[in-house]
């Protein structure tokens, strides 16, 4: 059948529609971490982070003029479901995962990437096992908790503190942030005051806030979710201790201090990211610029810019896959980074190593319930 010449302007309108319309022509990919729970703040700020970037590439025409449409799902914390979430998320087709939250729950997904061949792009944990042995399908964007626990005792030594305890979650999140704070108790030829566990599901704190106060310990170390940390240095000062609390970056969100209430002042925090503040890094200083041009009064936290420099990582492996994007083709472009900048932070991958970076800092909670370096 011919088409008249009218007929055929309207097709080809039709066709370049739907080859540029975002209904049409989406990247999908998957993400799933615990929106309500005992990390919730965390997760959204990160999240907010992520979705900063994502979408300025797509106001800016996206991917090969493909949009990135990024699908978010509540495990609510808990390992089972963030395994359930994630097989949904590959039986839908998503090109790859993205900052799935939780060391256990990363744990349960990566036999599922693995076997569907899904990368699973910036996980929002630092455990080492996402690092060694290098997992094929697994891309990080941060550095490792050992090294965090490491630097916090180093730290504390160094200010001349010397009764220094370590609590820490009972499962291969805690396990993982106690052998790096050993490895730095070790360095500084000391042990720690006290070495406590604690039940995720039912933590038991009273137990171990009565071993801390009997120890008088200057500073504790405590590898948890954001809710229990909380509730461990409050029931420290209810106690009468003045000891310092430190913990990890799992922690690093604005939503971390208010949970701390009036005890916040004080409370050393990790940090994988440079200084949210710091407009001599050019990756803040455009993460900055991008919250300005929002207009809503929000503030760029080290947990945003997790998930922006994470967003930052994807799109490029995008870029770099080429017009016809598949798993395999991220996969290939991710271990193609050869220092790519970020902007102050360079980022390298390749076969044998798929740590990406291996910055840390530490910053304090000031006076005005802010982070400070």
């Amino acid at each position: 059948m011919k088409l008249n010449r009218h007929c055929r302007g309207w097709v080809v309108a039709t066709l370049a529609c739907l080859a540029l319309c975002p209904a049409w022509a989406q990247i999908k990919i998957g993400q799933t971490a615990g929106f309500t729970g005992p990390v919730a703040a965390g997760v959204k700020e990160t999240t907010e982070g992520a979705k900063l970037y994502l979408d300025s590439v797509n106001k800016n025409g996206g991917i090969n003029g493909q949009t990135i449409e990024l699908i978010s799902l509540d495990d609510k914390f808990e390992p089972p479901l963030a395994a359930e979430n994630a097989k949904k998320l590959i039986d839908d087709g998503v090109l790859a995962l993205f900052l799935t939250r939780g060391t256990p729950h990363n744990q349960a997904i990566i036999p599922l990437v693995t076997a569907a061949r899904v990368p699973l792009i910036a996980p929002s944990t630092g455990s080492m096992v996402m690092h060694q042995p290098v997992q094929p399908w697994v891309f990080n964007v941060r550095a490792s908790y050992q090294r965090e626990a490491e630097r916090a005792v180093r730290h504390l030594s160094l200010i001349g503190m010397s009764r220094i305890g370590l609590v820490h979650v009972n499962d291969s999140f805690g396990e993982d942030g106690a052998k790096g704070a050993m490895t730095g108790f070790k360095a500084v030829g000391r042990e720690p005051a006290v070495d406590e566990k604690f039940d995720r599901e039912k933590p038991d704190l009273a137990p171990v806030i009565a071993k801390l106060v009997k120890a008088d310990v200057q500073a504790v170390i405590v590898v948890g979710s954001g809710t229990v940390v909380a509730d461990t240095l409050g029931k420290l000062r209810a106690a009468g201790s003045k000891a310092q609390l430190v913990t990890l970056s799992n922690n690093a969100s604005q939503g971390f201090i208010k949970t701390l209430g009036d005890n916040a002042r004080g409370t050393i925090i990790t940090q994988v990211f440079p200084y949210e503040r710091s407009m001599n890094n050019g990756m803040v200083k455009e993460a900055m610029g991008l919250v300005a041009a929002q207009g809503k009064g929000v503030e760029l936290t080290p947990a945003m810019l997790e998930g922006f420099a994470g967003a930052k990582v994807l799109v490029e492996a995008l870029r770099r896959a080429g017009p016809n994007i598949t798993r395999e083709r991220i996969r290939s472009s991710l271990e193609s980074f050869k220092r790519y900048d970020l902007g102050g932070l360079e980022v390298s991958f390749s076969s044998t190593d798929h740590s990406g970076l291996d910055y840390s800092d530490l910053s304090i909670v000031g006076e005005d319930g802010h982070f400070h370096r």
